[in-house]
């Protein structure tokens, strides 16, 4: 009787397991079409598959996981620049693995980019998981669905959502420094502007709130902030809602002197979780203390101000919406099929 029992319940956990992880795969679809194209082949598409390498690498996952991990290990700031890769390589023509070539005779790439230069990191990690992926699955797996599941393991290992990827994702042959230069939002930029090239990618203000998100690790230099600090708006005075926190100014202050110096030092986005996934960064813009001049404008707009709101209430809420925007931000103009290439070595085209 007590065999039976067990095999019942084994049996009942089972199927509400199955039926829990459908709905959470549903949630996620493998591509998204909103019928936008602007003619440029961006946009989102619908051409990915989760299981794209099951066959043909069946050990991909695990090679990225590890390789995540270890740089992890060596360098924790290296989460966050994972995750500003993959959001930077898709703003840019699509997320095709531009972001990851060296200028050539033929162009010039988006790695000495404005916003970019001396900033954008990873690509020796990103280097180092596809030279193991060849020993195991030769000229197989894109360098652009490596940095895709990259920054989904660098979110996971900070402590956030895990979200299956879709995965077909081919390489370009090409990248462009001025497009990088135009396509990326400024940290400087009003929401407006912001939102309208989220919009432009068939993304949305939804989406704009959600991927701010990511800010919850990481650090920004120096010199994006330093303004706020010393001359707001021409003021020659602190922004007053970084004033009203005497000792989080007075903490950035010292870590931002107001000398050319400091402008490449670091200072944290989340000063409390730098390096854990969670919903700290609403709470901050809540109490007016987003760090960035692009963070702290989402209290500017009603709609994007209600969702701040829910977001710095419910970490649940955040992590289920920023797996779908990742999913989404990730379908952006990709090349699938014939198009593109699968480079062996990501930094060259060839």
């Amino acid at each position: 009787m007590d065999h039976k029992i067990s095999m019942y319940l084994f049996v009942s956990y089972l199927a509400i397991f199955t039926l829990f992880f459908k709905g959470f795969v549903s949630s996620f679809p493998s591509g998204y079409n909103n019928g936008y194209n602007n003619g440029h082949g961006y946009g989102l598409t619908s051409n990915l598959n989760y299981r794209f390498y099951d066959r043909s690498c069946p050990r991909l996952q695990m090679i990225v996981k590890s390789g995540v991990r270890r740089a992890f290990q060596d360098d924790s700031r290296i989460a966050a620049s994972l995750l500003r890769l993959h959001f930077h390589d898709c703003f840019v023509n699509g997320c095709d693995g531009s972001i990851l070539l060296n200028d050539s005779e033929d162009f010039k790439g988006e790695k000495n980019a404005r916003p970019n230069r001396n900033s954008v990191r990873g690509f020796e990690v990103i280097e180092d998981i596809k030279s193991e992926i060849e020993s195991s699955c030769p000229l197989t797996v894109s360098c652009a669905d490596i940095v895709a599941l990259a920054a989904r393991e660098a979110v996971v290992l900070t402590g956030g959502p895990f979200w299956p990827v879709p995965l077909g994702r081919r390489d370009s042959l090409t990248a462009s420094e001025q497009a990088a230069n135009t396509n990326l939002p400024s940290p400087f930029e009003p929401l407006e502007n912001i939102t309208a090239k989220f919009v432009t990618l068939g993304l949305d203000l939804k989406d704009v709130v959600v991927l701010s998100g990511a800010h919850t690790i990481g650090f920004a230099q120096c010199f994006v902030i330093k303004h706020r600090l010393f001359n707001f708006k021409g003021s020659g005075q602190p922004d007053p809602n970084l004033a009203a926190s005497s000792a989080l100014l007075s903490k950035l202050k010292d870590t931002c002197p107001n000398v050319d110096s400091s402008d490449s030092k670091l200072a944290a986005l989340d000063a409390a979780s730098s390096v854990k996934f969670d919903n700290a960064y609403y709470v901050n813009l809540m109490n007016n203390i987003g760090l960035l001049d692009s963070d702290q404008t989402l209290m500017t707009d009603p709609t994007a101000a209600a969702l701040v709101k829910s977001y710095s209430e419910n970490t649940y809420l955040f992590s289920r919406d920023f797996a779908v925007s990742m999913v989404k931000m990730g379908s952006i103009g990709v090349m699938t099929g014939s198009d593109g290439v699968i480079r062996a070595k990501c930094g060259f085209p060839g």
